[in-house]
């Protein structure tokens, strides 16, 4: 569940990037998806965003709906994926305070 929501919280921080530099909100949860975006609106952020779009994209479905958190968390793995993600906001708020 950890996974999911940190995977949740990285769709809303992406989103708000891809807005600011002018892309029109597109109703999509898909981590893939998203940073495809930051590509092609050529987000600086874009490489810091890279690996935790990549190795949440999954958690976000997976780890919401029963069935499929059979695997037990590893919790340095996701300390280390809460820290890419409070990066990345705190890139994003400092681009938005400006």
């Amino acid at each position: 569940m950890c996974r999911s929501k940190l995977a949740e919280v990285l769709e809303k921080i992406i989103k708000a990037e891809l807005i600011r530099l002018g892309w029109p909100l597109e109703k999509t949860h898909d981590l893939v998806r998203l940073h495809d975006r930051m590509v092609e609106w050529q987000s600086e952020l874009e490489p810091l965003a890279a690996p935790a779009c990549l190795e949440l994209a999954q958690a976000y479905f997976t780890d919401r709906y029963p069935g499929f958190d059979l695997e037990d968390p590893d919790w340095p793995k996701l300390r280390g994926q809460l820290q890419q993600v409070e990066e990345l906001l705190a890139a994003v708020k400092a681009r938005l305070a400006s």
